[in-house]
């Protein structure tokens, strides 16, 4: 057992490239313990953080500690490699790598906080959404975590000494070549913008672009837009698509159109023709669910002579917009405008034609009587004419 400890002790006061081997031992060992209880560490700050929180009484306040979770983490690990190097008590050109080892971590975790904390600080960005829509506040958050991105990488790599300035004059070289071959990439990009710019949708919106898509818009990317059919397919199109065509918002309007032709028999008189437009003029003025005339155009009139109808012209607009409700509302609107042409002794129009012929032939056949062979033809002979 003396042996066994006089070895050790021996191999304790040993060098490792200049640094005691006890010393190597106990930064270990003082290194593990903290990735270890890294995370005991990290709720109990949390828990101290939200104690914080109960007395400022912000409900917000929860909600920033819950997002720094993750960073807060790391803070562990950069106390216990500290000790660790400050244990081994480093010198020249490993104290420097140490340090700078150090103060990435801390570049890390600082940024890495500000990164999480876009999400839950993002109300902040509420005079940009209410100036513009929730999703260039969407871009916006975005752009900011991307900044903090760089921004980190950058301070990294000129704390180990990279010089940043040449290597993005150089990526400006690099980028003119690569803005060449990808057009399309900032075609879609400038377009979203101007999507979000303009107002044109926005998330949950119901947009419909002849031949390219018609359902309801999901999200609205840096390239291209989801948007998902009312099959529950998505569709991924390309913010240029949406940017040089007409897009028809349906969940901008502010009513909903009915726009009916209704054709009723030509026997019906001209008594009836007024009665039937009267009771379908007083039952859309005097039905809440249709707008009223004064705020929107409203038609019940008798507009055109088709080949087989005379034609009533129904114009006029749902106070809702949601498209269930509006079907509902039509047919109730069908069945009242069947009672309403019924009870005027009338009828509704269906295509038909009549043939009228002056005379008939008779019931006999008419006798075919061949041209004589024997009898020579002449050019203005009837026969040859018969017989041609």
């Amino acid at each position: 057992m003396q042996q066994v400890w006089e070895f050790v002790a021996g191999l304790w006061g040993q060098q490792l490239f200049g640094i005691g081997v006890g010393r190597i031992v106990i930064a270990a060992v003082v290194l593990i313990a903290f990735l270890l209880a890294r995370h005991l560490l990290a709720r109990l700050i949390l828990w101290r953080l939200r104690v914080r929180g109960r007395k400022t009484e912000k409900p917000r306040f929860n909600k920033i500690i819950d997002s720094l979770k993750k960073p807060i983490g790391l803070v562990p690990v950069i106390i216990g490699l500290f000790l660790a190097t400050e244990i081994l008590e480093l010198d020249g050109q490993l104290q420097i790598v140490a340090d700078d080892v150090n103060l990435s971590l801390v570049i890390v975790a600082v940024f890495w906080a500000a990164y999480c904390l876009v999400e839950p600080m993002s109300f902040a960005l509420k005079p940009v959404e209410r100036m513009y829509s929730g999703e260039m506040a969407e871009w916006v958050a975005k752009a900011i975590k991307g900044a903090f991105i760089f921004l980190a990488v950058v301070s990294i790599l000129e704390l180990w000494g990279v010089q940043v300035a040449p290597i993005l004059a150089g990526l400006g070289i690099f980028g003119v070549a690569v803005a060449l071959g990808a057009q399309d990439l900032f075609k879609n990009l400038i377009a979203g913008l101007l999507i979000i710019a303009e107002k044109r949708f926005g998330n949950g919106d119901w947009i419909k672009v002849d031949g390219v898509v018609e359902g309801t818009v999901e999200k609205i990317g840096f390239r291209s837009t989801l948007v998902r059919r009312f099959d529950k397919a998505p569709v991924q199109v390309p913010n240029f698509l949406l940017s040089d065509h007409a897009v028809t918002n349906f969940s901008a309007m502010t009513y909903r159109r009915i726009y009916w032709t209704i054709g009723v028999e030509y026997r019906t008189t001209v008594d009836q023709l007024r009665q039937i437009r009267d009771e379908i003029e007083a039952y859309i003025t005097d039905n809440d669910v249709f707008v009223r005339p004064e705020d929107a155009a409203t038609f019940v009139r008798i507009d055109s002579f088709s080949d087989s109808s005379i034609n009533i012209m129904l114009y006029c607009f749902t106070v809702t917009t949601n498209w269930g409700e509006w079907l509902a509302i039509k047919e109730e609107l069908s069945y009242t405008l069947k009672q309403i042409i019924e009870g005027a002794g009338t009828a509704f129009a269906f295509p038909s034609q009549s043939v009228y012929v002056e005379t008939l032939p008779g019931e006999r056949p008419e006798v075919f009587s061949p041209p004589d062979s024997t009898k020579p033809a002449l050019p203005n002979d009837p026969a040859e004419s018969s017989a041609g």
